[in-house]
């Protein structure tokens, strides 16, 4: 099994009240302290199917231009996802399965480049982009995995699990390899700073659920070696670069 960063923007940053303000409000954390951003998604090549886990912006996306006192900037841009995409030397048609962890565009906006993928989202997403069509999949999560209690396995060794928060249809991706897990959490946390201070950002739409997801996260980053793969920060690829297990 072969994991791939599909990267975007870097060089960029956010501020801690945008990643760390979730509960206790903007005015408890510092603005001048920041932390490096970036944005990728990841692709997962088992050997016999290649599967996407999220998918970035549509062909020529710029991003905002870089601004003082910005609460998040992502960076120059790298690259369109679908060039970035195909410097790994794949092809659209060649993608099986995409798995959606949330709605937001820079999650899901190229799906439309795949014409031959079945979509996985969690049904409230769904709902919400009014997706509709054969090849749209609305998660079943009909047993637990580990410490979360509804999950679903789309291919062996990878699971797609409900992770309720930061939007109601939120989901992870969990892949199991060579004695890792390698966690695909869309955006549980922006940064992986935030991850280890135990801090929500300010971007839900259900904070009980987002809290109970970072404290599930969190229990299992714990518990297993588990490789946090973000997509807002460098941490994201580096982690997958080196193979580092996140330690809290």
């Amino acid at each position: 099994m072969t994991i791939q960063a599909i990267r975007m923007f870097d060089g960029g940053f956010m501020n801690q009240p945008f990643a760390f303000g979730g509960e206790e409000g903007k005015d408890a954390f510092d603005e001048q302290i920041i932390y490096r951003s970036s944005l990728q998604n990841f692709l997962i090549d088992t050997g016999d199917e290649v599967i996407l886990v999220d998918t970035g912006f549509k062909t020529g996306y710029q991003g905002p231009a870089k601004k003082l006192g910005a609460p998040l900037y992502m960076g120059e841009k790298v690259a369109d996802y679908m060039d970035s995409f195909a410097a790994l030397g794949y092809k659209p048609e060649q993608v099986t399965k995409i798995l959606v962890t949330h709605k937001h565009n820079d999650h899901s906006d190229a799906l439309q480049y795949f014409p031959n993928a079945k979509i996985y989202i969690g049904p409230e997403d769904a709902d919400a982009m009014k997706l509709d069509g054969e090849n749209i999949v609305r998660a079943q999560y009909g047993e637990p995995y580990y410490n979360f209690p509804n999950a679903q396995q789309v291919a062996p060794g990878i699971w797609l699990i409900e992770a309720r928060g930061h939007t109601r249809g939120n989901s992870i991706v969990v892949v199991e390899s060579d004695g890792l897990f390698y966690m695909f959490h869309g955006d549980v946390t922006y940064c992986d700073a935030a991850l280890k201070a135990n801090k929500l950002s300010i971007i839900f739409e259900d904070k009980e659920a987002a809290r109970q997801t970072l404290d599930r996260v969190r229990e299992f980053v714990a518990q297993h070696p588990t490789v946090y793969l973000s997509t807002h920060c460098p941490e994201g690829y580096e982690n997958l670069e080196m193979k580092r297990v996140m330690k809290l």
